[in-house]
């Protein structure tokens, strides 16, 4: 009796161990699976939704910074992103998750990525305390030559990032 009692118990932790394992292992492969899909909505420059399978998810831009709405070029940075986006297929290459459950990412528009567009046209900042990867140093190189172009939001010399302390 006791013996069996042993089996099962060592069979039942073998189990548990299994579907522990199981479980890591799907969520890394979901986590490195591309988002693919229609984007369905665009709530500012660097903020958008995509419809994948019946499921909506909130992608931030990865490594970029767009003015707020009600900032100067606010609406054209949205406008772009649409125009770029809206109601396309896209890929999302995604990095992180942020605080507020938003997937960040790269927007891959057949071979264009709206992150970098955004940027070459003017209407991003290259977002430097959350762009570590090699490819922001090229970033920062295409905002220069944006400025040097006054190009979207580079008309002004030194335009007004948003920052909390703006609101007070």
């Amino acid at each position: 009796m006791l013996e069996q009692w042993l089996r099962i118990k060592k069979i039942f932790r073998h189990t548990i161990f299994y579907f522990i394992i199981l479980f890591f292992l799907s969520g890394i492969s979901h986590a490195q699976a591309p988002i693919q899909g229609k984007v369905v909505s665009v709530a500012d420059g660097d903020t958008i939704t995509v419809l994948q399978d019946s499921k909506q998810y909130k992608i931030r831009l990865y490594g970029v910074d767009t003015p707020e709405k009600k900032q100067d070029f606010g609406q054209k940075a949205k406008q772009f992103t649409s125009g770029m986006v809206f109601k396309q297929h896209v890929k999302v290459v995604a990095y992180d998750i942020d605080r507020y459950g938003r997937t960040v990412g790269m927007v891959y528009i057949g071979q264009k990525c709206l992150n970098e567009e955004l940027i070459k046209n003017g209407f991003a900042w290259v977002y430097k305390r959350y762009c570590s990867e090699s490819f922001c140093n090229h970033w920062l190189q295409l905002e220069q030559e944006a400025r040097a172009n006054k190009l979207g939001l580079w008309i002004y010399d030194n335009p007004i990032r948003w920052s909390p302390k703006n609101e007070q």
